[in-house]
């Protein structure tokens, strides 16, 4: 056990944009994004974004964690249906984590698009 508190540090943020469709949730068949990387000291993720930046049909954005030899599906983030134009906004997503840390710098947050819309997926979070 630690004899003092581990606080974050230094703040980052991780930036990915999916848009190659991708119904595989195996998180190694297909395409895939990397959004952030941990440090050494370990990264605390407390906030995922998703925007998609274009016109959506209704499907999933899914997040995975891998170590660079175990890939698992961590959350699936619903993507809603929108035609944007200047009255109406793509479509936003915002999840929070209470307990996400990638441990090292061995660790990642990957993501893929269930269909072929333009969506960013931002990482907030910071290193520890």
């Amino acid at each position: 056990m630690a004899t003092s508190p581990v606080f974050a540090v230094t703040p980052r943020i991780g930036i990915a944009e999916v848009s190659v469709a991708n119904a595989n949730r195996d998180g190694t068949t297909g395409t895939y994004a990397d959004v952030i990387v941990g440090a050494s000291t370990g990264t605390r993720i407390a906030e995922i974004v998703i925007q998609a930046s274009v016109t959506t049909t209704a499907g999933m954005v899914r997040l995975f964690i891998t170590n660079g030899v175990t890939t698992r599906m961590f959350d699936e983030v619903t993507v809603a249906a929108a035609t944007v134009s200047a009255t109406v906004k793509g479509t936003r997503v915002s999840t929070t984590y209470n307990s996400l840390i990638l441990p090292d710098s061995s660790w990642k947050i990957i993501a893929s698009t269930h269909n072929a819309n333009a969506i960013n997926v931002f990482a907030l979070g910071a290193d520890l």
